[in-house]
């Protein structure tokens, strides 16, 4: 194997672990981590369909006060190393990806109990004034998240292949088959979530709009994404709560952006 493409691999690991924390450029997310392992390793097309369809699992798992959602980063990042670089099927990875979720949730509970202690001795170095001591403290909390990640990548990609492929062919079809059910149907579940949180009696009319269009066999996923920009693009246009006053001013009479004081509301 490439020295090189091993390099990439554990860097884009490492990214989605501290992701995970930060959540500024979304490397966690399945569609960016597989993605850009399959860019890496010269298996763009398996790494997009991978990460596409976890990304629809993923779709629920939040944190929501104390309570830890299932990892997404270890469930991308070690299922897309399995597909891309060990043999495994898409299917494989994503029947793989469930449990890799739930390894990756108590890693991540366990590292943050640890970063407990750095927290108090940044708090220790902030009394003595010495800043410089406590931002390397918050970066080494967040390396560790990092590494929670980008050690057990190393670990699965220093596992001989055919040792990795025997031990996929022992998994029996019954509990692969089991795991790929519950996977269709945690996306039900996140798809439900997602809408439970942005349902409006106003927003009814697209939800089975959208029912109507799947029927229609022509349209693929770029028609379909097309279509829902021009019904939002629409929908902002003449809807009365994003038009309030009319006029010359862009129909706020306040002359500021409506979709401007609607966000600034919440």
């Amino acid at each position: 194997m490439n020295i090189f493409v091993v390099i990439l691999v554990l860097l884009v690991a490492f990214l989605a672990g501290m992701e995970g924390i930060l959540d500024q450029f979304q490397f966690h997310q399945p569609i960016i981590a597989c993605t850009l392992i399959g860019l890496v390793t010269g298996n763009p097309i398996d790494g997009l369909l991978l990460g596409g369809t976890l990304q629809l699992i993923a779709l629920g798992w939040m944190n929501i006060g104390a309570a830890v959602a299932p990892d997404a980063a270890l469930a991308s990042v070690a299922s897309a190393i399995l597909v891309t670089l060990r043999g495994a099927g898409v299917s494989e990875g994503i029947a793989l990806a469930i449990p890799l979720a739930i390894a990756g949730q108590v890693l991540t509970i366990f590292v943050r109990t640890l970063t407990v202690g750095i927290a108090h001795a940044a708090d220790g170095k902030a009394k003595e004034g010495s800043f410089r001591a406590v931002e390397w403290l918050h970066i080494g909390a967040l390396m560790l998240q990092g590494l929670r990640i980008a050690i057990p990548a190393g670990i699965i990609l220093a596992v001989p292949a055919e040792l990795v492929t025997d031990g996929l062919n022992a998994i029996p079809a019954w509990l692969t088959g089991g795991l790929a059910v519950a996977g269709g149907m945690i996306v039900a579940v996140g798809y439900a979530m997602v809408i439970n949180m942005m349902a409006t009696p106003k927003l009814w009319v697209f939800f089975a709009l959208g029912f109507a269009l799947s029927a229609i066999g022509e349209l693929n996923l770029i028609a379909m994404g097309i279509i829902g920009v021009v019904l939002a693009l629409l929908y902002l246009q003449f809807a009365p709560e994003f038009n309030q006053g009319g006029g010359g001013n862009g129909g706020n009479s306040s002359g500021g952006d409506p979709l401007d004081d609607i966000l600034n509301d919440y």
